[in-house]
């Protein structure tokens, strides 16, 4: 015979065991109990908001944590990757206080980890401060811009440029990976401006240098970004980051 007394209920595969897939969670206070969203809704937005920011596969796994910062016999790079990753921390830590402001821009060769750290610093801000972020590819921006002119094209140019515009945090990488046109580096001030006049924070990762005097010393390579995009354009990169 059965025995009468109950059991817990088991809760099924991927159902909070907390909530039992509510979203709530009652908490005591001293006479019914006061519903508090469960912190299992909390995570399931971060998924949502990290999914819908177009962050590439190779760079979804991305954390300060895994940064590795001692990968040179060269102690001037470890210091420079370090104090690189302190930046990112102090940015994120500050976040909660002026969510409108300035962003970042990480310069350097190719291979330092400059990706790495912009989109770990996005992921940190989804999961913290549940942005709606977005990744953007500089090269595939352009290409995207371009495509708008197809009459076979199903995307117009408010449909590429507006996410880009109207993200509450932004990454665009590789800037000045190609040299645009006229017309594409128009559209590029235009999206920059944008951010910088509505105070969005952007964060940049870039192969080129501000000025000659960024190069690391011996580095062989010290072309200007201003060689690639306008000067107005690194002007504004200045003051956004």
């Amino acid at each position: 015979m059965a025995s009468s007394a109950s059991t817990p209920a088991i809760p099924a595969a991927g159902i909070c065991p907390r909530c039992h897939g509510s979203g709530w969670t009652l908490v005591a206070d001293g006479g019914a109990g006061r519903a508090m969203p469960c912190d299992c809704r909390r995570r399931d937005r971060s998924r949502e908001l990290a999914a819908a920011a177009g962050i590439p596969e190779r760079y979804q796994a991305c954390t300060l944590e895994g940064f590795d910062t001692n990968v040179s016999a060269d102690k001037l790079v470890n210091g420079a990757l370090m104090a690189a990753k302190r930046s990112c921390s102090q940015f994120l830590d500050g976040f909660l206080l002026n969510r409108k402001g300035p962003g970042l821009i990480f310069f350097g060769p190719p291979g330092v980890g400059k990706t790495h750290l912009a989109v770990a610093v996005l992921l940190e801000m989804i999961e913290r401060y549940q942005v709606k972020g977005r990744y953007a590819d500089f090269s595939s921006l352009m290409f995207a811009i371009h495509s708008t002119f197809d009459d076979a094209s199903n995307d117009s140019l408010g449909s590429v440029l507006r996410p880009v515009m109207e993200a509450e945090v932004l990454v665009l990488d590789e800037l000045g990976a190609q040299k645009p046109t006229d017309w594409v580096l128009q559209n590029l001030y235009w999206i920059v401006s944008r951010r910088y006049n509505e105070q969005r924070p952007t964060l940049f990762t870039t192969n080129y240098h501000l000025d000659p005097a960024d190069a690391a010393p011996g580095e062989v390579s010290a072309e200007k970004l201003s060689a690639r995009l306008s000067p107005q354009l690194v002007s504004r990169l200045y003051e956004m980051a």
